[in-house]
């Protein structure tokens, strides 16, 4: 089957976690769908309008985690992490179900996602995979805080920097081709927050099923957890794992250079946007192998992840 087609997983596949904000247990099947039909969110807790569809224009809260929501108020939460496993696996199209209103925080980064839905498979369609293509420079500007995007001829490239006053974080800077590079950094990168913090999390009634377990805690020069960090720059490929998951959003595989500096969940949803504000900013390509933009057809060898 044509690496340029439609992917969903092979079987279904079942878990249970831990609502990170609201603590509440949750259960989740992801299940195989059709060509076309996306990745589905589906609230089995609810017997009616409990589709929810995870596209940028319904992130109704980008505060900590990114929250979609419904017509109706139905909400699913957290949502970014499993979102990037779907877009660095590359699945298009799955539905998921689950009983909750938060998805599970497992061990805070996308590792165990990853790991189950790799333990199924996946399944190839003869439908062609489309992409968004950006063609102009778009930027969002807060502070200091920065994002922009730029186009790119065949992949996918984010470079991010976080800048902390704690003296252990510091600053971090990282860049991926999400494409080409290997992504296990990235996906095993955990959340993290300072020890300072908790205690205001709790305040607003966030964080309650947040432990050592599933986020790095740092307090002053010391990370709280005995195993420590998973690779050097973890916090900010943490950051980088969200802004995958937050990118996924545009509902197909994104073609562009990213660059953002201090941002967040809130930062990336304004800069999707923007940029479909203005129909002039991007492309959408049905790949097809008689259709492939030129840079695609002299780069074959670039897209063994993209489709």
């Amino acid at each position: 089957m044509s690496i340029l087609t439609q992917s969903t997983i092979a079987n279904k596949v079942s878990f249970s976690g831990v609502g990170v904000h609201t603590g509440n247990k949750v259960n989740i099947n992801i299940l195989p769908s059709a060509p076309n039909s996306g990745i589905i969110f589906k609230r089995i807790d609810l017997k009616h309008n409990n589709i929810v569809v995870p596209n940028f224009e319904n992130v109704s809260e980008a505060t900590l985690c990114t929250t979609i929501s419904n017509d109706f108020g139905v909400k699913v939460s957290t949502i970014e992490h499993l979102m990037a496993a779907f877009l660095g696996l590359g699945i298009d199209n799955a539905v998921v179900e689950i009983d909750s209103q938060e998805i599970p925080i497992l061990d805070g980064s996308a590792k165990d996602f990853v790991k189950i839905l790799r333990s199924t498979g996946l399944k190839s369609s003869d439908v062609p995979i489309k992409l968004i293509k950006i063609n102009n420079n778009v930027e969002v500007e807060e502070g200091n805080k920065f994002i922009s995007i730029e186009k790119s001829n065949t992949t996918l490239e984010i470079e991010f920097e976080i800048n902390y006053e704690n003296q252990l974080i510091k600053n971090q800077k990282n860049k991926i081709n999400v494409f080409e590079d290997k992504l296990d950094d990235v996906f095993n990168s955990r959340t993290f927050c300072l020890f300072e913090d908790i205690e205001k999390l709790k305040k607003l009634g966030l964080g309650k099923g947040g432990s050592l377990e599933n986020a790095i805690v740092v307090k002053d020069d010391k990370i709280l957890n005995k195993e420590g960090l998973r690779n050097k720059n973890e916090f900010v490929n943490h950051k980088i794992l969200d802004c995958i998951g937050d990118l996924y959003l545009v509902g197909y595989r994104l073609i562009g250079s990213l660059k953002c500096r201090h941002g967040g969940h809130n930062l990336t949803n304004k800069l999707l946007r923007k940029i479909f504000s203005n129909n002039k900013n991007y492309s959408l390509l049905e790949i097809k192998g008689k259709n492939l933009p030129h840079s695609l057809i002299n780069n074959r060898h670039n897209l063994k992840s993209i489709a």
